[in-house]
């Protein structure tokens, strides 16, 4: 995906080997990762894993003529390569079928990961009935502005650009709206904002299998889906719907994440499982879907994303935030390796 010309007059196979065990990728995939421009050679890794650069150049370090590669980051384009919204690299829809298992607050601590992993992040929250994430931001008193009156300027928080129903609609109102025009105005949110270069816009589905996920599926170019669950068998039934209509939109699951997974304690370290265990294992391996994390039970999680502040920015190095950050770099992976697959956009930037 990276179309460059190649003058092969260093043999890197050492360093693909490297790499392709360093991310787990077949040796074919990470040689197109490897460019060579005269005397330098850089290496162009397609998904947001910057936590890891480090690691990954200590290891290139021990091979002979690894210390000279450059190491960037360049997102790779996913979807359909024909598709609209040519400034957002991947459009990510993150689904439950049910409420109540913390979708939104998932989405927000992923969007953060992912941006301290490197990568431009974007939110739009498509639960017009319920939008939450405004007060997850810590900006739900804002509104969009807007030059022309037909376009929004998305809203800034926390490093992130999002736009949502809930910064356009009082807080103590409600949309009482029947299903097509709420799906409209999900439409609206997304191509009537004037989003920046992103590498992610993740989409905070709604609860459920309705109107507003059939016209995400079926209008918006999504490359994928997360479905978040937790451990419990309600849970599970509902997760099992949005994978199913996903598979019949042909939309790909990239996977499965758990949330509320356990409790532990802080004192002595003992792990609780409240709701369950092994249920993301189970919704995993019954779909041949990855199982991307385990998010626990934490009252930190809840504190934050009520006083709309960002964990992972504030205590990055806790263990909730940890958790986060390798859910994150899985995604991103998982959505890079899904788009293999596809007839694949020139990268102009």
């Amino acid at each position: 995906m990276f179309f460059k010309k190649r003058q092969d007059a260093t043999d890197i196979s050492a360093l693909v080997e490297c790499v392709a065990n360093f991310f787990g990728m077949p040796q074919q995939t990470v040689n197109g990762w490897f460019m060579q421009d005269g005397g330098q050679l850089s290496l162009n890794l397609p998904f947001a894993c910057a936590s890891r650069h480090q690691a990954l150049r200590d290891a290139l370090n021990n091979l002979d003529g690894g210390d000279k590669v450059q190491i960037r980051q360049n997102v790779a384009f996913g979807g359909d390569a024909k598709r609209g919204h040519r400034g957002i690299r991947n459009l990510l829809a993150v689904a439950s079928g049910k409420g109540g298992v913390g979708k939104s607050t998932t989405t927000v601590n992923l969007a953060l990961a992912l941006r301290r992993e490197g990568a431009r992040v974007g939110i739009l929250d498509a639960d017009i009935y319920g939008p939450s994430i405004p007060l997850m931001l810590g900006n739900a008193d804002m509104q969009p502005q807007s030059s022309d009156n037909r376009h929004m300027q998305p809203l800034q928080a926390h490093g992130l650009v999002a736009n949502s129903i809930g910064y356009l609609v009082p807080a103590d109102d409600a949309a009482v709206w029947r299903g097509p025009m709420a799906s409209k105005a999900l439409q609206q949110l997304l191509n009537e904002t004037l989003w920046p270069q992103l590498d992610y816009l993740l989409i905070d589905m709604p609860p459920g299998t309705g109107d507003i996920q059939l016209t995400l599926a079926q209008q918006i170019p999504v490359c994928g889906a997360l479905v978040v669950t937790t451990p419990q068998n309600i849970a599970l039934a509902d997760a099992q719907k949005a994978i199913a209509m996903f598979n019949k939109v042909n939309v790909p699951v990239l996977g499965v994440l758990e949330n509320m997974s356990y409790h532990q304690c802080e004192q002595c370290g003992h792990k609780e499982f409240l709701f369950a265990q092994g249920g993301g294992e189970q919704i995993s391996q019954q779909n041949a879907v990855p199982l991307l994390g385990h998010i626990p039970l934490d009252i930190h999680i809840r504190e934050y994303t009520d006083a709309g502040k960002a964990l992972i920015v504030e205590k990055p190095d806790s263990p909730i935030s940890q958790a986060y950050a390798q859910a994150a770099r899985a995604l991103a992976m998982q959505l890079y390796q899904s788009g293999l697959n596809c007839v694949q956009a020139i990268d102009i930037g």
